[in-house]
C-alpha cells in the first residue's frame, strides 16, 4: 500500500512537473519578445522584487497544495518563472550561437534530471542525510550572489553558476528520493521542489556555457 502511494505521488509529479514546463515556455517566450526585466534600473532592487513574488506563490501554493488551487498557484508561478528567465534568454541570443546554447542547456539539464532520477529510483537509497549540507550550500550560494550583485566579479560569477549546478543536480537526486522513500506525500510540494531545481541548474549551465562558448560573430 505504501509502495503503490509513494509511487503514484511520483507519477504525480513528473506529470505536473511536464505540465509545468508549458506556462514557463510559454512565460519565456512571452518575455523575450517584451524584452522583460526586473533588473533594468536597480539589479538589487529587482532582486528583492522577484524574491517577494516568488515568496508569496511558494506560500500560496504550500498553503493550498491539498486543493486544485494549489495547481493552479504553481502553474501561475511556473509562468512568473518563465518570464524571469527571458532575462537570460535575451542575453543568450545575443550570441550568434545563442540558439545552439540554449538547446545546449537544455539538454545538459535534462541529462543531469534524468541521471538523478534514475539513481534515486535504482539504488533505493535513502539520501535524507544530503538535506541539511545542501542547504547551508544554497544559502552561502545565495549571500554570495547577492554579494555579486554589488562587486560584479566575473569570477565569483561563474563560481556560483558552478556551484549552483552541483547543488541543485544534488537537490534533484534528494527531492526525488524524499518522494520513494515516503517523506514527501504531496505531488504539488514535490513538483514545487524538483521544478526548482530543474530551474537553477538550467539557468545556471546556460550562464557557464555563455561564459565558455558564447560568440558574438
Amino acid at each position: 500500500m505504501r509502495v503503490s502511494r509513494q509511487n503514484r505521488v511520483l507519477r504525480n509529479t513528473y506529470m505536473l512537473l511536464a505540465l509545468s514546463m508549458l506556462p514557463t515556455i510559454m512565460g519565456a517566450m512571452m518575455g523575450v519578445q517584451m524584452k522583460f526585466s526586473f533588473m533594468n534600473g536597480s539589479p538589487f532592487i529587482g532582486f528583492l522584487l522577484f524574491m517577494g513574488i516568488a515568496m508569496g506563490f511558494m506560500w500560496g501554493i504550500e498553503k493550498n497544495k491539498n486543493s486544485g488551487i494549489g495547481v493552479a498557484l504553481l502553474l501561475g508561478f511556473t509562468f512568473f518563472m518563465g518570464l524571469m528567465l527571458s532575462r537570460i534568454l535575451q542575453v543568450a541570443l545575443g550570441f550568434s550561437n545563442g540558439a545552439s546554447m540554449i538547446s545546449l542547456a537544455a539538454g545538459g539539464t535534462g541529462a543531469i534530471f534524468f541521471t538523478m532520477a534514475t539513481i534515486a529510483t535504482v539504488s533505493k537509497r535513502d539520501f535524507s542525510s544530503m538535506g541539511k549540507f545542501l542547504f547551508i550550500g544554497m544559502i552561502v550560494v545565495l549571500l554570495a550572489a547577492v554579494a555579486n550583485i554589488f562587486f560584479q566579479i566575473p569570477a565569483l560569477s561563474l563560481t556560483i553558476s558552478a556551484a549552483v549546478v552541483l547543488i541543485f543536480s544534488a537537490y534533484i537526486l534528494y527531492d526525488l528520493s524524499q518522494i520513494i522513500q515516503g517523506g514527501e506525500t504531496n505531488y504539488v510540494s514535490a513538483t514545487l521542489a524538483v521544478y526548482l531545481d530543474v530551474y537553477n541548474v538550467f539557468v545556471s549551465l546556460l550562464q557557464l556555457i555563455m561564459a565558455f562558448t558564447g560568440d558574438r560573430d
